[in-house]
């Protein structure tokens, strides 16, 4: 399993609206998300607009294809495109991915416990 974390800017003058859309995101890409083998998917929003998300998965590259070759995620995306600050393309595929720097489940499985 891999975890990523990534990071987005929101328009600080979309910030309402961004919440709005995330309140109830399409079912179709709930489906999707889920069927591209992403789990444990979560987003961070900060009062500046940083956004942070996080998901697991088996594999980065496949859930990345998957969502890329979908037409739902593609709309979703084309909906969500004007909120972000910066963005050039689908969000999904401009985010910055962050280094994972320490995990306590991993240090404390190296000492054995």
């Amino acid at each position: 399993m891999t975890r990523v974390c990534f990071q987005l800017s929101v328009s600080p003058e979309h910030l309402d609206e961004y919440r709005r859309r995330h309140a109830a995101v399409w079912p179709a890409m709930l489906r999707e998300i889920e069927a591209s083998g992403r789990r444990n998917y979560s987003l961070f929003l900060r009062p500046d607009g940083l956004l942070i998300g996080y998901y697991e998965t088996d594999s980065v590259e496949a859930s990345d294809a998957y969502l890329e070759a979908s037409a739902a995620a593609a709309e979703w995306e084309a909906h969500m495109g004007d909120l972000f600050d910066g963005l050039d393309g689908r969000a999904d595929q401009a985010a910055t991915p962050l280094e994972e720097v320490f995990n306590l489940g991993d240090q404390l499985a190296a000492l054995g416990e």
